[in-house]
């Protein structure tokens, strides 16, 4: 599966899910209602993939955590925020980084309306 084809997937269950629990939950509510979303879609899904850093051939573990990922391609980024920063879209773009990745989708479920807060990134 195409890399768009997964990411229509994504966003059609995070859509799902913040229609089915609106805002004002936790993120890591929010997190595993996403992952069975996903599964039932028929998607692979990877809960807190650790993400260490590497410098100078030397791997390090630094206690940063992807979210979800999906297909072994797709960073997904979970955030209940007031609004989103560019340390959040920074985040994700660290993420695609380190771990060689294209896209990243980065959601805030603390909205009105999911899709005004959401990101697609490329690296």
């Amino acid at each position: 599966m195409l890399e768009n084809e997964i990411t229509e997937k994504i966003i059609g269950c995070a859509i799902v899910v913040h229609r089915e629990l609106g805002p004002g939950l936790l993120e890591s509510a929010y997190k595993e209602c996403l992952a069975f979303e996903l599964i039932e879609s028929g998607l692979k899904v990877r809960r807190e993939v650790p993400m260490p850093i590497v410098y100078k051939d030397v791997k390090l573990d630094h206690g940063y955590r992807i979210d979800l990922l999906v297909e072994n391609k797709i960073v997904v980024e979970l955030k209940t925020v007031e609004a989103l920063t560019d340390v959040h879209k920074a985040q994700v773009l660290t993420y695609l980084r380190l771990g060689d990745f294209k896209i990243g989708l980065l959601f805030n479920f603390n909205s009105a309306v999911l899709v005004k807060n959401m990101k697609r990134i490329i690296n």
